[in-house]
């Protein structure tokens, strides 16, 4: 798998003509903000009508009119926030709702006799100005709802005539209400200027086939991003690392060559269990990037801080994948170095629950599996997170092999049977200094659960400070791990009960997202039928 350099895409001419999915949600939220301040409005004006002047001395059209307002603002609110439709079809019924709105203030404003030579500034000025400001949809539907609401005025008059009030002619009455529509012709520029930036930052997005949706996570080496395939019907994970971060010179060098490593040695591992690499590069601003397949679960870090420690079963459950993941790995010379909670993920992978990914090769070091001495990589300084290093890495000498990650696996195990780190330190030197010379409490004494005697023996014994001592390998671990239950086991009954229990959102797979193309295809294909 080699780099190469991808040039910013312009999107499709669907995509171009609506905003990113996430400043479709903002833009979403903003409208449901409008339509909860229009209930508001409604409401206060339908108070102040019963307490100063009961049924209004214009009549008791005022009280209803201003009710059927605020139930139709309501009914907007709870449409945009509980509906199941797309962001952009609510955005547009959102608006659409606007021309009602202004029907309602025509009538106010026309209902009784009202001058027939000037009037003051209607109220629909001001909603479509709201509108057009903090809430615009394309700029061709926002210019015909706008110009509808602005001919409300108009249309009212023409009602209040056929009543048989006095009204101004014609022309009299556009010249009455042409700051209607001048504010119709403003509103546009705010909807241009969203959809200008919309396609801007689209084509910002664009990574090769790939464009980035949502912000997922942001940190001091680059962000992640949800990104959806231009073309399947599949959505990555997609890290970028900015020029700035990469520094200048020999670090720059240092810092690239560290993230291609990353991604050429995930790459290369086949494991079900390691987090699968899908395409690498750079952009046209020098950004490199890197997508990979997007899981559907958390991290054992936070999976322990939010739910506790875990059952024995289930932490071996999760051991014996990473295992799995490490034993290929270390296999093909590729050994890990930062194991640790946050870098392993449990997640639902098509039916299966508590499936394991391995994450973040990017303090990998890799070696000839044949010749365990020969390092292709060497940095001078130390790698990896002090909680969970062994004790060879932290005082360098000889090269450290792949029973350095199963050190930190046994720290790993450690953490998820008790909540706790092995070694608990307020800075980070005391915790290396620990590593090197303490001896490890069992597990079981720092922990009300019971953890049965094989498990603790495991756990002690991948903490060895001595690496001989350790596990063989990851396949002999696994193996430990296996037998250390002979029928309580942590299966995928138990996995998916948790699962539905605990975290129903991410239980079952999702429904299959389809581009707007195909959807497009698709209702002419059922139209034809």
């Amino acid at each position: 798998m080699t780099g190469t350099h991808v040039p910013l895409e312009r999107s499709s001419a669907a995509d171009e003509a609506s905003l990113p999915e996430d400043l479709l949600a903002e833009q979403c939220a903003r409208v449901q903000m409008l339509h909860a301040l229009g209930v508001a409005l409604w409401a206060i004006n339908f108070v102040m009508d019963i307490s100063l002047t009961p049924m209004g001395d214009r009549g008791p059209y005022r009280l209803v009119i201003e009710g059927l307002g605020a139930l139709l603002a309501a009914g907007a609110v709870a449409a945009t926030r509980f509906g199941r439709c797309a962001s952009r079809r609510k955005i547009t019924v959102g608006l659409a709702l606007m021309v009602p709105h202004a029907f309602g203030l025509g009538l106010l404003n026309s209902w009784t006799v009202q001058p027939t030579t000037m009037r003051p500034l209607s109220g629909i000025t001001v909603l479509i100005l709201f509108f057009g400001m903090l809430a615009p949809a394309r700029p061709s539907t926002t210019l015909v709802t706008a110009l509808i609401a602005a001919s409300m005025d108009p249309l009212c008059v023409w009602i209040a005539h056929l009543r048989g009030l006095p009204v101004p002619s014609v022309t009299r009455t556009l010249l009455m209400f042409y700051p209607n529509y001048v504010c119709a012709l403003l509103a546009v520029a705010p909807a241009r200027l969203l959809y200008r930036l919309g396609r801007e930052i689209r084509a910002a997005r664009a990574l090769g086939s790939y464009e980035l949706v949502e912000l997922l996570g942001k940190g001091g080496m680059g962000e992640v991003w949800r990104a959806r395939h231009r073309f399947l019907a599949r959505h990555a994970a997609v890290k970028l690392v900015p020029p700035n971060v990469l520094g200048a010179g020999a670090q720059a060098a240092t810092t690239l060559s560290r993230f291609e490593r990353e991604a050429h040695a995930t790459a290369s591992l086949t494991s079900p269990h390691t987090i699968r690499v899908f395409d690498f590069g750079f952009t046209g601003d020098g950004t490199f990037y890197y997508a990979m397949e997007l899981l559907d679960g958390l991290d054992l870090e936070t999976l322990v801080r939010e739910f506790g420690p875990l059952p024995p079963a289930r932490a071996m459950h999760i051991i014996r994948q990473v295992c799995h993941s490490l034993a290929e790995a270390h296999a093909v010379g590729v050994i890990h170095r930062d194991i640790k909670p946050a870098n392993i993920y449990v997640c639902r992978m098509g039916l299966e629950h508590d499936f394991v990914k391995v994450l973040d090769f990017g303090l990998v070091k890799l070696t000839d599996p044949h010749q365990p001495s020969m390092q292709l990589t060497v940095e001078p300084v130390i790698m990896g997170t002090p909680a969970y290093m062994a004790p060879e890495v932290i005082l360098g000498g000889e090269p450290a092999d792949h029973r350095a990650d199963l050190y930190s696996l046994g720290c790993v195990a450690y953490f998820l049977l008790t909540g706790r780190r092995p070694f608990d330190g307020d800075q980070a030197m005391k915790v290396l200094i620990q590593h090197v010379q303490d001896d490890v409490v069992p597990p079981s004494c720092r922990t009300e659960l019971p953890i049965p005697p094989a498990v603790d023996e495991l756990v002690l014994m991948c903490l060895q400070k001595n690496p001989s001592r350790r596990p063989r390998d990851a396949d002999d671990l696994r193996q430990r791990a296996s037998s250390c239950f002979a029928g309580d086991r942590w299966d995928q009954h138990a996995s998916k009960h948790w699962w539905e229990a605990h975290l129903p959102e991410l239980a079952r797979p999702r429904a299959i997202a389809l581009p707007e193309s195909d959807r497009l295809w698709a209702q002419a294909g059922a139209c034809a039928l």
